[in-house]
């Protein structure tokens, strides 16, 4: 499936446009239509042979459709390699530098033949950017902490990202049926929000079966093979993301699962314990102390169980407390996919969202959910389309019209802006007619921790708002959150009755995970919203669960485990 390699390939060719300073219409015609294959719901490879069809996608005219053909025909585009020869492909890297952008990138380009982030830095730790026009101390200060941003997040791959490289490659390595079980390990299996290494372990099938390496070195994805061995290998796939696999016994497998899972800090507490115990626990198995004999470990749970440890499961794996809470069989029953009866934010066609509300109800009908909450922006965003009162009536009325006609519950929802004052999008009047209020900060970035914070503690005095959207702002990998007393605000939260969202859309994941958990402990709700804008974004729901679950959520704490009934009495409290 080519769908993510073009996406990448039409990124850049943006991402030129905007440094030659080619005509914005142009420019927006190409993310659209990248806008448009994210939401491919089927491989771009099915349009090979049939462009008639390419062409009525929305957004893909005959000139960019040409290009996609081109792609998918020859595996390079003409026009992307002719844009190269006008400027280093470095220069991209420097764009996405956080308070760069392409009229400063070609700015120092032209002036001092700034070409990578590297010398980047050092110009703008000498001070030799601080008297050009546009730039200034601050300004430079800004770019400086972006770098060091980027630097931190190093070559690390978005969860839903590290998902679909993953099931790519175990899909291969199974597809003739010498393995008996394969895993990914890591902190992939423990669900964090953002993944480095990926590492499989496999049990063949046959004991002496190396076959599965050689087979591993030959992914269609390779770039280059660091090292094979009999029952090791290690290779660098596309976005240079290294990936290890190791051959595992089967009397050694759930060690080994249970070892490479980590995370380090669980395995050092957990082998502490087992010595107390008189075990020993490896890789290999768990081992008597003093005799040196093979105990188990054929199973994590077998691992466990024999140390007397309610099984642990691997969101949890922290070392965060719950070796103890293991030891007292006190572990909560974490939140799961099938507890889910709805979502709580989505966007329609009538703001920023791709699909109209009935496409949704549909969508939402074969998901099995029970309700949903279309949840629009408000007028202030106009980059997102948001609703002014005359159109956000007409969405009532719409949504009125498509419940008379499905099962299931619709409420009308709004992601309402938090002003720079803390005063809210709409006047109370209009908030009362709506069913769910989320509020939201999308401007105003670079205030203080003071100001942000009293923004959002007021607008959580407001008795129409259920729910805090989004709360830190962070972008994963690209934007770091803004100034905000996070803590202050989750107490709050429980103060006010105010549900603290957990926005799964994957480079979002905000709340994350410590935070969740802060916010269990201190009594507050939650609430899981995909932030979908399209029908296929629905699904994004399980890593809003996989946020939930490293946060030691259980079905109680989420508002998304409710009825259709119990909703709507909830979110009637408001009003």
């Amino acid at each position: 499936m080519k769908n993510q390699e073009l996406i990448d390939l039409l990124t850049k060719i943006v991402q030129y446009l905007y440094l030659i300073d080619e005509n914005i219409f142009k420019i927006r015609a190409y993310e659209k239509a990248i806008k448009t294959i994210e939401n491919l719901p089927k491989p771009i490879e099915e349009f090979k042979n049939n462009p008639e069809k390419l062409y009525t996608l929305d957004g893909i005219g005959k000139g960019i459709g040409e290009k996609i053909l081109e792609y998918l025909f020859t595996g390079k585009i003409v026009y992307y390699e002719d844009l190269k020869k006008q400027f280093p492909e470095s220069l991209i890297e420097i764009m996405s530098v956080p308070g760069m952008g392409p009229k400063r990138t070609k700015l120092l380009y032209q002036k001092f033949g700034i070409e990578n982030v590297k010398m980047l830095k050092e110009y703008a730790q000498r001070g030799v950017l601080e008297n050009l026009e546009g730039f200034g101390k601050k300004v430079v200060q800004n770019i400086l902490d972006g770098i060091n941003f980027k630097s931190e997040s190093g070559l690390r791959l978005l969860y839903n990202e590290a998902e679909s490289l993953s099931k790519d490659i175990t899909s291969f390595l199974t597809e003739d049926e010498t393995i008996s079980k394969i895993d990914v390990c890591g902190s992939f299996r423990r669900k964090k929000e953002t993944v480095g290494d990926i590492d499989i372990l496999c049990c063949p099938k046959k004991e002496n079966d190396f076959s599965v390496i050689e087979k591993f070195t030959k992914y269609p994805g390779v770039k280059k093979v660091l090292s094979q061995g009999e029952t090791k290998a290690s290779i660098v796939i596309n976005k240079n993301v290294q990936v290890d696999l190791r051959l595992i016994k089967k009397s050694s497998y759930g060690s080994a699962l249970q070892y490479f899972t980590g995370s380090k800090e669980h395995n050092i507490q957990l082998r502490e314990y087992a010595l107390e115990k008189g075990y020993s626990i490896s890789e290999y198995g768990v081992f008597e102390v003093d005799t040196k004999k093979y105990v188990c470990g054929k199973t994590e749970d077998e691992v466990y169980n024999i140390l007397g440890l309610q099984y642990v499961e691997p969101e949890l794996r922290e070392g965060q407390g719950e070796i103890l809470f293991a030891k007292q069989n006190k572990l909560p029953k974490l939140l799961s996919l099938k507890d889910i009866k709805g979502d709580t934010h989505i966007h329609s066609t009538f703001s920023d969202g791709m699909n109209t509300i009935e496409e949704i109800v549909h969508s939402s009908e074969e998901l099995g959910y029970e309700w949903i909450i279309i949840c629009d922006h408000s007028k202030s965003l106009k980059v997102a389309h948001g609703l002014d009162e005359k159109e956000l009536q007409k969405k009532i009325s719409e949504i009125k019209k498509v419940s008379n006609r499905t099962k299931l519950k619709i409420f009308c929802g709004t992601e309402v802006d938090i002003l720079s004052d803390g005063s809210l999008d709409y006047s109370d009047e209009i908030l009362a007619q709506i069913d769910f209020v989320i509020a939201a900060i999308h401007t105003g970035f670079k205030q203080s921790e003071e100001q942000i914070t009293d923004r959002i503690l007021r607008a959580m005095e407001n008795r129409y708002v259920h729910a805090i959207s989004h709360p830190t702002g962070r972008i994963l990998l690209k934007r770091d959150s803004y100034k905000v007393n996070i803590s202050k605000i989750i107490e709050a939260a429980k103060r006010y009755n105010v549900l603290m969202e957990i926005n799964a859309y994957p480079d979002r994941l905000d709340l994350n995970d410590i935070n969740t958990k802060y916010g269990k402990e201190n009594g507050v709700k939650f609430c899981i919203g995909t932030d979908a804008h399209s029908i296929k974004h629905l699904n994004y729901i399980s890593y809003g669960i996989n946020v939930a679950r490293r946060g030691w959520l259980e079905r109680k704490d989420v508002v998304n485990t409710m009825s259709a009934k119990e909703i709507e009495k909830y979110l009637n409290f408001k009003k």
